[in-house]
């Protein structure tokens, strides 16, 4: 079974206490990631959540305005994603969004496994 975006985002929450979360349901400003983060250290950043689906587990889909918000911002962003095949929660930086939507889960992410993406957030 595919893990949704809810429970990706409790999972993220959950696995991250040394970071204060506030959850971002924008519906003026199309394309704004789903989390901002706040470290212990000082760092704000943003995190985008997505699932992929059985029938194309390693397609990461995008809308037009999250893939120009990621453009855009190229610093501190990331797309947390959790994909449906394998259960495993794999984080990108956001500036390669581009690269993510070409390849998919096929690239190489920034770390693999829920623990291991915590933890490098929390070291930002």
């Amino acid at each position: 079974m595919a893990l949704r975006e809810r429970q990706l985002w409790r999972k993220l929450k959950n696995a991250t206490t040394s970071i204060s979360w506030t959850r971002l349901e924008n519906w003026a400003l199309f394309g704004t990631p789903d989390l901002l983060g706040y470290t212990s250290l000082g760092t704000f950043f943003t995190v985008e959540l997505k699932s992929t689906n059985l029938k194309n587990p390693n397609l990461v889909r995008f809308s037009p305005h999250q893939i120009s918000f990621h453009i855009k911002h190229k610093k501190n962003t990331f797309i947390l994603v959790a994909c449906a095949l394998d259960q495993l929660v794999r984080l990108y930086p956001g500036s390669r969004i581009l690269e993510l939507v070409d390849s998919g889960l096929r690239l190489e992410p920034l770390a693999c496994g829920l623990e291991a993406c915590a933890l490098r957030l929390e070291r930002l």
